[in-house]
């Protein structure tokens, strides 16, 4: 067989042994071609001995020298006795570079290739399935080891909780109020463009009101709390777990999702209503300059007309959908950056997870807000 530079050939009759004659450069870029050559070798040929003929041989990086160790491995799992003949001085010392013991610990894969369509849709959904699996469990895990700090709220590190409210809620005001402010200003503008054809400008303040304090307020601080903290969580955990600071804090006894995760969902719950009501009261705001401004009315009578469309109801549904969407928030952040493995880049795929997971959460949840509460009314 030749693939570009790489020889194979096989004599498989020569006093009962199988040869293996390798000629050429034996590099990474023949290694998928290499695996396949194994496999198909010890599934076709079932030799009983294998001499390797090194002879011919002119060039072998890491790769190759990856290789030579894995047929030898294939072929002692099998008990089949292997040989290496006419090795040059070169050959020898990369294949010294190489620890067998440590190969023997994992396997090389072949990377599949070419997955159709209907793999892809398969492949996608059995993915979506064991995610949200895992989502549901840390969860659960999550309410549980909360209500036990509730039970023990002198086992709570406060003080961390506090150091995450100043970063999830004091650092945010900024940000939430001015896209808040911004939100307001264009509803109070672009409705009033419809309303005014009819004379109904006094409505404009009751339209942001309502949208505000019932929909646009508790989601849209959701969302920019998803992106700050929400990945800032999955961050800072993930980190933590390639460092081996999670393993550390295990092996002194500490329970991680108590000593890390439970503060972070605590400070989240607390200060989301907060801004919520904060990003309502901007967006009010920004209705007010548009009413004074633009459509000739009194700061009084905005803030009266505002008033009167504002519902105790609505305002106490909008803080308790502010505190479970808080709550998904930092446990999702936190259940992402937990899977991290052992990179870098495994950290920045946490902290994107966290924030499309958390979006995608707030939305479904809203909805199933949405239907409850107008059965509720």
């Amino acid at each position: 067989m030749v693939h570009e530079g790489l020889y194979f050939s096989i004599d498989g009759t020569h006093r009962g042994k199988n040869i293996i004659y390798l000629s050429g450069r034996l590099s990474v870029q023949h290694l998928d071609d290499m695996l396949l050559f194994v496999d198909n070798f010890f599934r076709e040929k079932k030799p009983s001995e294998i001499i390797v003929d090194l002879k011919d041989l002119t060039y072998m990086d890491s790769a190759g020298a990856l290789f030579i160790i894995e047929l030898e491995n294939r072929a002692n799992k099998d008990s089949i006795p292997i040989s290496f003949i006419n090795i040059s001085p070169n050959i020898k010392g990369m294949l010294g570079l190489i620890d067998g013991e440590s190969l023997k610990k994992t396997q090389i894969k072949i990377e599949k290739r070419g997955l159709n369509i209907i793999e892809q849709i398969g492949n996608g959904f059995i993915d979506f399935i064991n995610d949200i699996n895992k989502v549901v469990s840390f969860t659960g895990t999550i309410i549980i080891k909360a209500i036990s700090s509730i039970l023990h709220l002198n086992k709570v590190r406060w003080g961390d909780v506090l150091v995450c409210m100043l970063k999830t809620g004091v650092n945010g005001l900024p940000i939430v109020g001015l896209i808040s402010f911004l939100l307001g200003l264009i509803m109070a503008f672009m409705s009033s463009l419809q309303l005014k054809q009819f004379g109904a400008n006094i409505f404009v303040p009751a339209l942001v009101s309502i949208a505000m304090i019932k929909e646009l307020g508790p989601i849209m601080t959701a969302i920019i709390v998803a992106g700050r903290s929400g990945s800032a969580f999955a961050a800072e955990i993930g980190t933590m777990k390639v460092n081996e600071e999670v393993d550390a804090l295990i092996v002194m006894g500490f329970d991680p999702i108590k000593f890390l995760a439970i503060p972070k969902v605590f400070a989240a719950m607390i200060v989301v209503p907060f801004l919520t009501i904060f990003a309502d009261l901007f967006a009010i705001v920004g209705g007010l300059v548009v009413g004074v401004l633009g459509l000739d009315l009194t700061v009084h009578t905005y803030v009266q007309q505002t008033m009167k469309a504002m519902k105790i109801f609505d305002i106490v549904t909008s803080l308790i959908k502010s505190l479970v969407f808080g709550m998904l928030i930092a446990g999702i952040g936190c259940q992402r950056g937990f899977e991290v493995k052992n990179s870098a880049e495994e950290v920045g795929i946490a902290t994107t997870s966290a924030v499309v997971s958390s979006l995608f959460i707030i939305i479904v949840v809203d909805s199933i807000f949405a239907i409850v509460l107008s059965y509720l009314k």
